[in-house]
């Protein structure tokens, strides 16, 4: 709430402003609950770098909460309007790409970038996308290790994968991984709310641990996942820390305040005239594996003090 009305309040003073500023189309995949303390923390690395919404700058701000066709809209929406840069994440590099090939496009994570063929390579992006580029199929097998770390005994794994936005790079990285750990890996391909409530309704009894990839969709769900998950005793892995902070057991992935932050740089570097072509994709350099001891100790689990010592934090 306190974001949005920030951005009411410099909205406001932008209309009493007699300059016109560059405008910023922030398409944000998720919604204020899910990707808030990031869009704020982007918000707040633009101003410590010079510039202010509502002064010299505009930031539309879009929430799509993680629905497919609401971000092609917005991402159209942004075109027609004439943006000066379109910052967004996840699906949304793809909306905006699919809107546009001239406006700058700053990603503030994005699974591979060149793989996607948004860019011809990380030194030398040469179209109108960069930005934040992360390797996805990576950081699957790690998971699934810390999975076998962390419950030993595992033997069956239930995914909830969205390949709408993925494909089946994701997919395969987690077949791959469950096979080398003698793991038996349950793919449910969920692209709407009602899927992820189908395929948590068939998970009690069936799975010794969930694995979420996360991304817009599932963490706009992430609520309703974790509560099914609590209550049918199933120990759950994710890729978002904010995952852990409502309740799951452990995340494991990027930073992604870190990231959201870093957008905010290359976007200070655009509207200082730099080409999004001449600007190198950077990748994360901050991972963040988070425990959750109170989750452990509702579903009966123990975590060993060697796997806690590599925690980055654990929730008591």
């Amino acid at each position: 709430m306190l974001l949005m009305s920030s951005v009411a309040a410099s909205t406001a003073a932008y209309g009493q402003q007699s300059a016109k500023p560059p405008i910023i189309g922030f398409l944000v995949a998720g919604s204020p609950a899910s990707h808030g303390a990031w869009v704020a923390a982007f918000a707040q690395r633009l101003s410590e770098l010079g510039w202010t919404d509502g002064r010299n700058i505009k930031i539309e701000y879009r929430w799509a909460a993680g629905d497919i066709p609401q971000t092609k809209k917005y991402a159209n929406e942004f075109v027609q309007q004439k943006v000066d840069a379109i910052v967004t994440s996840a699906f949304g590099v793809d909306a905006a790409k699919e809107a546009t090939s001239t406006i700058p496009i700053v990603s503030a994570a994005f699974g591979d970038i060149v793989a996607k063929g948004f860019a011809k390579s990380l030194a030398r992006p040469g179209g109108n996308v960069t930005g934040l580029s992360i390797e996805p199929v990576e950081l699957s097998s790690k998971r699934l290790e810390l999975v076998r770390d962390i419950i030993p005994n595992v033997r069956r794994l239930a995914a909830l994968v969205n390949t709408h936005i993925l494909g089946q790079q994701e997919v395969v990285a987690i077949r791959t991984a469950s096979v080398k750990l003698n793991i038996d890996a349950n793919v449910f391909d969920v692209q709407t709310a009602e899927d992820i409530e189908a395929a948590m309704a068939t998970l009690a009894g069936r799975t010794d641990a969930l694995y979420v990839f996360s991304e817009p969709l599932t963490n706009a769900n992430k609520d309703k996942i974790i509560e099914a998950a609590t209550a049918a005793k199933i120990p759950t892995i994710f890729g978002f820390r904010e995952f852990v902070d409502a309740g799951g057991l452990i995340s494991y992935g990027p930073n992604f305040i870190d990231l959201f932050v870093r957008a905010a740089e290359f976007t200070d570097k655009i509207l200082r005239g730099a080409k999004p072509a001449d600007l190198p994709l950077q990748q994360p350099v901050r991972y963040d594996l988070i425990i959750n001891l109170k989750a452990a100790k509702a579903l009966g689990l123990s975590i060993s003090e060697t796997v806690l010592t590599r925690a980055d934090e654990v929730i008591e």
